[in-house]
């Protein structure tokens, strides 16, 4: 059971206290959202810091099972 939360962890980028959920292709435009939940999510910390360096965010630790966040 705890193995199986412990994998749903991920990494979220969180600037101004709003979440990155996307990229719109066509103007490039980032897309934020107040919850967690909708952000983008990704384990690859080295994607992640790519991402939270491009557009001044920061790496939070995210579990969306138990509703916790951790920066990182």
């Amino acid at each position: 059971m705890k193995d199986d939360i412990r994998k749903q962890t991920c990494i979220v980028i969180r600037k101004n206290g709003k979440y990155l959920v996307s990229r719109k292709v066509t103007c490039f435009e980032l897309r934020w959202s107040e919850s967690r939940n909708d952000a983008w999510r990704t384990r690859d910390r080295a994607a992640a810091a790519d991402v939270a360096r491009k557009t001044g965010g920061i790496m939070v630790l995210f579990n969306p099972i138990v509703q916790q966040e951790m920066v990182i």
